[in-house]
């Protein structure tokens, strides 16, 4: 297995739709939506196996203060294989966040992260507004 790692935002948004469903946070997204999500992130990684979409993450960020990790999937039969390792690894290495002070990221596995050097913190707050019509 030779994993490829990409940092695109072409990524096919039928084939990230895919990947989403192994996310139970992520599955109903819509085509359309996943365009927006790619075209207005500040970031995009995947992982390839060939032709395959084995992995993906995105930030969001301003590249000065703060930045969100988001979407961090690797499909369960390419788990334990460093591959969401290596995609937090190129993340927090990549040039243009060598001055971000800190990362955020909503998790149900802080374990996962803690290993790169994450906490678990109290600072964050959510507000969650009613969903519009489309």
């Amino acid at each position: 297995m030779t994993i490829i790692f990409r940092e695109s935002k072409k990524v096919e948004p039928r084939l990230l739709r895919e990947l989403y469903q192994f996310a139970p946070w992520a599955k109903d997204r819509s085509l359309p939506d996943i365009k927006k999500v790619l075209m207005n992130s500040t970031l995009v990684f995947s992982a390839w196996d060939g032709k395959k979409h084995v992995g993906f993450a995105r930030v969001l960020t301003d590249k000065t203060f703060r930045a969100t990790i988001w979407d961090v999937i690797v499909i369960p039969e390419y788990q334990n294989r460093g591959i969401g390792s290596s995609l937090i690894k190129r993340i927090i290495s990549h040039p243009g966040m060598r001055n971000v002070d800190r990362y955020w990221l909503n998790t149900k596995q802080p374990e996962f992260y803690e290993k790169f050097g994450f906490e678990r913190s109290s600072e964050a707050m959510v507000l969650k507004p009613q969903k519009k019509k489309r």
